[in-house]
């Protein structure tokens, strides 16, 4: 499996070259007619009605809206589950085959697409529209900008915190836990009661990393990460060795669900939806299912709590309000396109109807401004947008502020790591030689 991995990483360190390629060659798209003669807007995204029912009812609700209001237009749309679209975005850009519209990564992630000239700047959009213009929560927006030019709208803005399933935490007599000793006897308590501690998928690598990403900030720091990535601090910090090396311990003390390294997210999130595991480490795009999702029986909800990632004895990340997360999806808008001005006009309203609707309709966090006063909101969704309003730290995750090339590099140690295929120095080494290769 890791030797598989390696060679997917070494395709897509070809496809980031190829993307300079591609803005020479032909156009990505032709405008194209529908049968009854209508302009074809082709848009990709990454919301299954399967596994993100609200927020593709909203993406499905708006585009109805917008065919409505524009008779002339029609609307494709291409839906694949996050990890499917990562790899054929990859594919589609190296052969300038981009859809009109696409959903987008921000920072490291999107940049190797704008400097292989394979997008639209989209400030126009934002500038012409007063509905926009003030509209993004302030830092958001900026994370898609390169050499100052925006070239992604966000939707998302997201934070992580351990969920947790109150019922079985009460069955045995256990306390939310604020420092890392305190969550290991946890995890000893439900591992020796033959209950699964914490379900996690690190079979794609990113969203096992969550738990790397916090055990950095608790131990090294909020910054080191990003200090990492700027050159300021060395990946092989001792303090990284440790965070690794303590995912281990975790993974020894039979902390995760057994053969996670072969789970998907979706393979992990069922066994906490079906309450085999007692706790979850995701982001807020997974607030719907505990809130909001009509497919999500209430007396499930009822019994979801969370709490936030507890702080290491010793550490000098010792703000238990600095988080790990950071803009969620945005939309970008191939600078090829043959229906760029149509496309960049939907993109402009999704943005819009997207951050009303997507409070209520979805209990998700928009990157927009929202006014909640009147609003009547689940009390999971209230405690969380107070908890953004007094976080002291949000670190953008490790994968997206890397490069694509050092972002893969990352899943595939994540995932050998969980598996104990790697050991913690080495899991640091590697990452450490492929950043300082490109900071040279």
């Amino acid at each position: 499996m890791f030797k598989k991995k390696t060679v997917a990483m070494i395709i897509s360190v070809i496809m980031l070259v190829s993307l300079a390629l591609a803005g020479c060659s032909s156009s990505s798209s032709t405008e194209e007619k529908s049968a009854d003669g209508k302009k074809v807007i082709k848009f990709m995204h990454l919301w299954p009605e399967g596994s993100s029912n609200a927020q593709f009812s909203i993406v499905k609700d708006i585009i109805g809206e917008y065919e409505k209001e524009h008779k002339d237009i029609k609307i494709e749309t291409e839906i694949l589950n996050p990890d499917q679209y990562r790899e054929k975005l990859k594919v589609l850009a190296s052969s300038n085959e981009l859809p009109d519209i696409g959903m987008t990564w921000s920072d490291g992630f999107i940049k190797p697409y704008v400097d292989g000239g394979m997008l639209a700047p989209l400030d126009d959009v934002v500038n012409k529209n007063p509905d926009l213009k003030d509209a993004f929560i302030p830092g958001v927006k900026e994370s898609y900008a390169v050499d100052g030019k925006t070239y992604g709208l966000p939707l998302e803005l997201n934070i992580s915190y351990v969920f947790y399933n109150k019922e079985i935490f009460k069955k045995y007599n256990l306390e939310v836990p604020k420092t890392f000793e305190e969550y290991k006897k946890v995890v000893k308590t439900l591992a020796d009661n033959g209950v699964v501690p914490a379900t996690v998928g690190a079979k794609d690598g990113w969203p096992a990393s969550f738990w790397f990403m916090y055990l950095a900030d608790r131990i090294g720091g909020p910054t080191i990460l990003t200090d990492v990535i700027h050159g300021k601090a060395k990946m092989d910090d001792p303090a990284i060795v440790k965070a690794a090396q303590e995912v281990q311990n975790l993974v020894d003390m039979g902390g995760f669900v057994k053969g996670a390294s072969a789970l998907s997210n979706d393979d992990a999130k069922g066994y906490f939806m079906n309450e085999k595991a007692a706790m979850f480490l995701t982001a807020t795009w997974e607030l719907p299912n505990y809130t909001t999702s009509p497919d999500v029986k209430q007396e499930f909800k009822d019994k979801i709590g969370y709490f936030k990632f507890p702080t290491y004895e010793g550490g000098k990340g010792t703000d238990i309000n600095s988080y790990v997360g950071g803009p969620g999806v945005g939309l970008f808008v191939a600078k090829d396109s043959k229906v760029q001005k149509e496309a960049k006009d939907f993109v402009g309203y999704l943005v819009k109807r997207w951050g009303e609707k997507s409070v209520t309709d979805a209990g998700v966090i928009p990157a927009t401004k929202v006014d909640t006063s009147k609003l009547k909101l689940a009390p999971m969704y209230i405690d969380i947008l107070k908890d953004l309003s007094e976080a002291s730290n949000v670190t953008t995750y490790f994968d997206t502020q890397s490069s694509p090339a050092v972002s893969e590099l990352h899943h595939d140690l994540v995932t050998a790591l969980f598996g104990k295929q790697i050991t913690p120095k080495d899991f640091v080494k590697q990452q450490a030689d492929a950043l300082a290769k490109e900071q040279k």
